[in-house]
């Protein structure tokens, strides 16, 4: 008991740390926000005195934001629904049915995290511009879909080998088929660890920067991350306004992260137990 009270504020010290490190960035960008130039100028981490809401507002009433919001919308909701369909099949095939080769393939995509995407950059790049596919949204959602695929079934595997075989056995006897179990008995029970791979999936796509910066050459089609990095070209002297611009675009993520972060938790245990 001694031992573990003198490690107790080790502990809380490093998680208030990392907590920190984490929460204070965003804190700035959020709060920078609300000043004016001069004040970030002469107080760079001071608190916003008076509060603005200009900046904020001029970023909502442009309607070239909102075009970005939609662009990353439809690539991360694309992408998420083509990363959990066709990861859970994958997964239910490598977990629940036995065949010579399947730890290989399971092998394969474990390797397939080894690899980012900004490895095969220029290949894609070249098989994207040969099916005409650049400048297009659909160029963006396939390749991080194919990227996103390794972790969503290195999640799920394990998650859905936990589920008994006694279950199946039974809903076979009650006459159902293996496509009937997947849909209405495994699908239900693997809730968890779909949301987990879904949430991981539609906040890795709406972060990621380098795909659809080689990809996507129309500011039209621009999805947020790049709208950030044109909008800090555009107004380069704006500094209140460029981190009112970029809390913006990270709010959504963040509070679709947290909606559903008790999920991810409990996604994340039943697949290390299973």
């Amino acid at each position: 008991m001694t031992r573990f009270s003198l490690r107790q504020p080790l502990v809380y010290a490093t998680a208030l740390m990392i907590a920190a490190v984490t929460i204070v960035p965003v804190a700035y960008v959020v709060l920078g926000g609300f000043r004016t130039n001069g004040q970030v100028s002469a107080h760079p981490v001071g608190w916003p005195s008076p509060w603005i809401t200009k900046n904020y507002l001029e970023v909502l009433a442009s309607s070239s934001f909102w075009t970005q919001v939609a662009n990353s919308t439809i690539v991360a909701v694309g992408t998420t629904l083509l990363v959990v369909a066709l990861g859970v099949m994958a997964a239910f095939g490598l977990s629940r049915y036995t065949f010579r080769g399947r730890e290989a393939l399971y092998l394969l995509f474990t390797l397939g995290l080894l690899f980012p995407i900004g490895v095969a950059i220029l290949p894609l790049y070249l098989l994207l511009r040969d099916l005409n596919m650049l400048d297009s949204l659909l160029g963006v959602i396939l390749p991080q879909a194919a990227f996103g695929l390794p972790v969503t079934i290195v999640i799920l595997r394990p998650f859905i080998r936990g589920i008994p075989g006694e279950l199946e056995d039974a809903a076979v006897i009650d006459g159902c088929s293996r496509v009937g179990f997947f849909w209405r008995i495994l699908l239900p029970l693997s809730g968890p660890g779909l949301v987990t791979v879904g949430v991981l999936a539609f906040v890795g796509s709406w972060n990621a920067y380098l795909l659809p910066l080689l990809v996507l050459n129309d500011p039209a089609s621009f999805t947020l991350p790049l709208g950030v990095a044109a909008f800090s070209t555009a107004y380069t002297q704006d500094t209140a306004k460029i981190l009112a611009f970029t809390s913006l675009s990270i709010l959504p993520a963040l509070a679709f992260f947290l909606a559903f972060e008790r999920r991810i938790v409990g996604g994340l245990t039943g697949a290390v137990k299973g």
